[in-house]
């Protein structure tokens, strides 16, 4: 419960205070993110990048996130061609572009919405994370 996972969380920052050594192992990236000083990214039992947390952002993402809730599947070499877009992926209805130029991205997408191109619902600007990052590396999410 979430609850007793902000407890084990405070646990955990206290005792990294006091410079202890902890080995955790999880498959929720925010966790890993929020706690750890340094993580290993496994596939396929192989370490397959380390380093800190940020560092790892830093080293695959130089671009922010778009994310929607796609309504009309929107074509994603469409939206690949919208102005400071880098990629697009798509994961069931959720689209998520990676842009350079993010005022630019989001003129281009409410463009496309405008003239029907597009239809979308939740939209939301969100800096890269480990989780982005583990699906670059691995290329599928946890779950799968």
């Amino acid at each position: 419960d979430p609850q007793s996972r902000r407890q084990i969380w405070t646990v955990v920052s206290d005792l990294q205070k006091r410079g202890k050594t902890i080995m955790l192992t999880t498959h929720y990236m925010e966790e890993a993110q929020t706690l750890c000083d340094r993580v290993a990214v496994m596939d396929g039992g192989k370490i397959i990048a380390l380093d800190s947390p940020q560092a790892l952002i830093a080293q695959h993402f130089e671009t922010t996130a778009i994310e929607f809730e796609d309504k009309n599947s929107a074509a994603l070499d469409m939206l690949e061609k919208l102005p400071g877009v880098k990629n697009a992926k798509r994961d069931g209805g959720l689209v998520t572009l990676y842009s350079l130029d993010t005022p630019r991205s989001m003129e281009g997408l409410l463009d496309a919405a405008r003239t029907g191109q597009v239809h979308f619902d939740d939209l939301r600007v969100r800096s890269a994370t480990l989780e982005d990052v583990f699906l670059k590396l691995t290329g599928r999410r946890i779950r799968d």
